[in-house]
């Protein structure tokens, strides 16, 4: 099929060609009439002659040989670094001593998967899923997050005058849950990542949910030892609620509350340079309002995670 701004269609070129190899026509007139190069003429009257109107359709650009193409002796030895080592395009490129794209073509072709779609242990492709309904499954998790110096860290200061005011300035702990079907979070700043408080935290996140008209039956944590206390088996076991753990050196089980960490970091307390650390935590509340009621998410189709939860107030603001 000739591209949109081809000069001539298949008819088009049989007209031409029959007007030079049948009718006499001379190739610039021809050219001419049919608003095309002489070149262009020549080729589809040559192929006329040759193969009749079968030759009037289009050829695949592919050539008949490449002899610059990699041996698949070299093909054999990029996909067997890939393989056993998971490295990616750069690294295999500087061992082979080949360019990073041709090794990234090599891959393409052979349908590799991305290192970032693998199990990191077992090299695996690593399964998606998705919790049929809200509730069924919240990600719990605790991100450490270094605090803002009055005045401003390296981002305001530059890196050499940063380090000098950052000694003292401490750390937030920000305790996250977020629903594995809607991707509804809720986020506290708080002091500490000990068992009492994450079990208080617990208590206010699950009574967010209810709000929502969320029901939560599971929530999964990892292995830390907040989350293997006893006030947090009784906060779950007071609601009835199944407390189910990552297994160890796998954070990708929990992968769902990771991802929001990433994208708190990224769209929250990275995003600007904050002067001080109650600057950013004021920020906060604006961003994860952003972040349930407006911000696209492409697991969702590009939708917000509250067009899953019906019941969640302030939809509209």
């Amino acid at each position: 099929m000739p591209h949109r701004n081809a000069p001539l269609t298949e008819t088009g070129r049989l007209r031409l060609a029959r007007c030079v190899v049948e009718d006499g026509w001379p190739l610039r007139r021809a050219a001419e009439r049919f608003q095309v190069s002489p070149t262009t003429a020549k080729r589809w009257a040559d192929r006329y002659r040759t193969l009749g109107e079968a030759g009037m359709s289009d050829r695949s650009s592919r050539p008949h040989r490449s002899p610059r193409r990699l041996s698949a002796r070299t093909e054999r030895r990029i996909i067997k670094v890939r393989v056993l080592r998971r490295w990616g395009p750069a690294r295999i490129a500087h061992l082979l001593r080949l360019n990073p794209a041709t090794v990234h073509r090599v891959l393409v072709r052979y349908r590799l998967a991305r290192l970032s779609h693998l199990d990191r242990a077992t090299a695996r492709p690593v399964r998606r899923y998705e919790r049929a309904a809200p509730g069924d499954l919240v990600h719990v998790d605790i991100k450490k997050l270094g605090n803002i110096p009055d005045g401003g860290g390296h981002h305001v200061l530059g890196r050499q005058a940063g380090r000098k005011t950052r000694s003292g300035a401490g750390y937030s702990y920000l305790h996250n849950a977020v629903d594995d079907h809607s991707r509804l979070a809720y986020s506290e700043i708080l002091p500490d990542e000990r068992k009492e408080t994450a079990a208080a935290f617990w208590a206010r996140a699950n009574e967010f949910f209810a709000r929502a008209g969320i029901t939560v039956q599971r929530v999964m944590t990892d292995n830390g030892s907040c989350y293997r206390s006893h006030p947090w088996r009784d906060a779950l076991a007071a609601e009835g609620i199944t407390h189910k753990r990552t297994r160890p050196y796998r954070p990708q089980t929990n992968g769902k509350v990771e991802r929001f960490n990433r994208t708190l970091l990224d769209e929250w307390a990275y995003a600007r340079p904050y002067r001080t650390e109650q600057e950013r935590r004021d920020a906060f509340p604006d961003w994860l309002h952003t972040y349930n009621h407006h911000r696209g998410h492409t697991a969702l189709a590009g939708k917000p995670p509250a067009s899953r939860v019906p019941n969640l107030t302030g939809q509209n603001t």
